[in-house]
Formats: C-alpha cells, structure tokens, sequence
C-alpha cells in the first residue's frame, strides 16, 4: 500500500487524504480478490518503522484505522471478509486497539476471504518474538528448528505468501513478512496506492499465474 503521501502531495493535498483515499483502493482490491476466490489477502497498513514518522501522521494514521474499521463492517460482511491481524498490535492508541478487537470478533464467522491488517509489523521484530516465545517454552538444551519458529509467528494457520505486489514504485520488501515471503514471487508496480482498482490488481494476478514457481528445485 505503498504511494498514499505521494498521491496526494502530486495533487497539492494533505498526506492524510491520500491515506483516506488509500483505503478506497483497499476496498476494491478486497473486492475484486474475493471475486476471484483468493483465500488469503494481506493489507501492509503499518510497519515497525513508521513510528518515525511526523507525530501528528501517526496520530491520523490510528484515527482512520479505528474510524473507518468502525464504518467498514457492513462492506466486510457483503464480500464475505474475516479480518485479522498480524503484528503487536498492542502497542497502538487505545482505539485502533479497540476498533480491532470488535472488528475481528465481528468478522469472526465470514469465510469467503480472510483479510489481514499487517498493523505494527516488521518481519525482524515478527522471528524475535517467535523464537522468544519458543525460548519461553524451550526443554531442556532442544535447538530451535525452522517448523518451531513457523509454529510460533503470527497467524501460523496462514499459509506462506505466494504473490508480494508493491505499488509506488520501490523495489524492496520493507521488512514486510520476512519468514513467509521465503518463496514468495515478487511484483513492483509504479501505480501509486491509491489509483490501485480491481482491474490492475487482476492483471497482477494474472501475471502470476503465468510464471513458475520453483521452491529451489528444477522444472
């Protein structure tokens, strides 16, 4: 979801009404991957590392998140989606806590797409926190092994990633799901976030269903 502040500073308009009309862009992408049936669907909403940006950003940035999960119940319910999260979550503004924890309890039951708000997510901080929670249950001098940090992320009931689209135009991962995104296939795109519709997001779809995917073997 990459592009939101450059959106609108092109367009001589506050960053904050490019992160409002970003979450439009969210909804038709939702939209468009439970048309196709798409199980699994993960929104990059905040990182680790934008607690470095301006206060008065971050500070929008948690009121949107609660204000519009709050408003955004009804269209999760007509296309089917059950939110969750994935990141400490805990550490946001008490509202965007709240509004999350009514929106996956009311999300609970919809099964056509799962949707996941990476909210306060790094790939680093996500394996520290795996291997320490695996540490905490550790036997004896038993080493840690891949399937025990897989076990102990967030959401392990989530398959690995198979497609990372990233809008905007940079071509890096950002820290974004480091351990699921071992075999992911990668797809940089220049359109910023916020021009992002159901039908760009098809062709990017598109265009991965028409590569191979190796895992590390021979084809």
């Amino acid at each position: 979801m990459d592009g939101n502040g450059r959106w609108a500073t092109q367009r001589s308009l506050e960053r904050k009404q490019g992160h409002f009309e970003g979450i439009k862009a969210a909804k038709r992408v939702t939209k468009e991957a439970a048309s196709l049936g798409i199980p699994y669907l993960t929104f990059y909403v905040f990182s680790t590392e934008n607690w470095r940006r301006p206060q008065g950003e971050i500070d929008y940035l948690m009121d949107l998140l609660a204000s519009r999960l709050f408003t955004e119940i009804d269209f999760l319910r007509r296309v089917g989606a059950k939110v969750l999260v994935r990141g400490d979550y805990s550490k946001l503004a008490k509202g965007a806590r709240q509004a999350i924890e009514a929106t996956i309890q009311a999300t609970k039951n919809h099964n056509k797409i799962t949707v996941t708000l990476a909210v306060n997510h790094g790939g680093h901080d996500e394996i520290v926190r795996s291997v320490n929670q695996w540490l905490s249950s550790r036997k004896g001098d038993e080493l840690i092994k891949a399937e025990d940090i897989r076990n102990h992320i967030d959401l392990p009931f989530i398959p690995p990633v198979d497609l990372i689209v990233r809008s905007g135009g940079q071509k890096r991962l950002s820290n974004f799901m480091l351990w699921d995104a071992a075999y992911a296939e990668l797809a940089f795109y220049d359109t910023l976030w916020p021009d992002w519709d159901g039908e760009l997001f098809r062709a990017a779809c598109e265009e991965y269903g028409r590569r191979t995917r190796q895992f590390g073997g021979v084809t």
